[in-house]
């Protein structure tokens, strides 16, 4: 919780700029959760790094908000100080041998992907699909129609608590699915800006690539606000297919439902509340294990305060929350 003196403290060095009792609801794709005690808001990388660090050395949790996907806030909100990750300036170098995209990790991937696609530059055509930020993809090893961070990612530019200010290279992240070293960590992480490997090709090429991925992630994936896929994939299998074999398809509690297109998404079909999401979470997962002894693991991150946080849900807790 930011304490009355964190407070003074943090509109001492940061002014007209600090944010107070600020609804998150607005920063979240589900369009559900309640409020935050401080909220700033970081427009480049070296702003993050500074806003962090001012952070850090005044003992405050931090919680980083990138496009607000793959992030279920609580109704009751949470007593983190909140940074709203607004760097997005990106630059293609493409005057040497190895072509490389730099972006800062507010940057959504998918300006990134189009950016790329508009310069006729391949490798990265699944990134112009993803919903969420470089940060996030970089945080949680974001993937679609074959492609993933880890098999582009040059290196990351970190700010560790403990390290400080520093390139990462791709190994050091220790990238699995859907994970990487930061986000399994207890340590505190932040991700400013990546560096990604391309190459040339043919603009058409790239853009009809783009487009058929567009058109598939629009057939399967049903619209409505959501936090995108709930549960991780298990081996073999597609979580959406065994919440719909268990029956669960369409159900609904409060103004949430699991989705009749796509089983794996819950939507937020108008006023449900944070705990209705968590509900059917819950139900899902308790559902699935209990006929096909299956466990799904949560894609998404559970953040703020709950009554009730089903321990399945609860991660460690680290200062580099969601950025997607």
């Amino acid at each position: 919780m930011v304490n009355e003196n964190q407070l003074v403290q943090l509109k001492e060095i940061f002014g007209t700029a600090l944010q107070e009792n600020v609804r998150l609801s607005n920063f979240a794709t589900m369009n559900v959760g309640g409020t935050c005690d401080a909220l700033l808001v970081a427009h480049s990388a070296d702003e993050l790094a500074h806003i962090v660090s001012n952070l850090w050395q005044l003992e405050l949790p931090v919680k980083i908000l990138g496009s607000g996907s793959n992030l279920l806030i609580s109704d009751k909100g949470v007593r983190e100080a909140v940074v709203v990750n607004h760097a997005h300036n990106i630059k293609i170098n493409s005057k040497h041998e190895q072509i490389t995209a730099w972006a800062e990790s507010g940057a959504l991937m998918v300006t990134l992907g189009r950016q790329l696609a508009l310069r006729g530059m391949s490798g990265m055509e699944w990134a112009a699909t993803i919903p969420g930020t470089v940060g996030g993809a970089v945080y949680g090893n974001a993937g679609a129609f074959g492609g993933e961070t880890c098999l582009s990612l040059i290196s990351a530019e970190v700010l560790d608590r403990l390290e400080g200010r520093s390139e990462w290279p791709c190994e050091k992240l220790d990238f699995t699915y859907r994970s990487s070293k930061i986000k399994r960590s207890v340590s505190e992480a932040v991700v400013l800006a990546a560096t990604f490997r391309v190459e040339r090709g043919d603009a058409k090429t790239i853009q009809e690539s783009i487009e058929k991925f567009k058109s598939r992630r629009l057939k399967n994936q049903p619209p409505g606000a959501s936090v995108g896929s709930v549960f991780r994939n298990p081996p073999n299998d597609k979580a959406g297919r065994l919440i719909e074999a268990a029956g669960l398809k369409g159900k609904r509690i409060g103004g949430a439902i699991i989705s009749p297109t796509h089983a794996n998404f819950i939507i937020n079909e108008g006023g449900a509340s944070a705990q209705d999401v968590l509900d059917l979470l819950v139900l899902a997962r308790n559902t699935v294990k209990e006929k096909f002894q299956v466990e799904l693991i949560p894609e998404i991150e559970v953040v703020g305060e709950w009554d009730n946080l089903t321990d399945f849900l609860q991660k460690p807790k680290t200062s580099q929350a969601v950025h997607q």
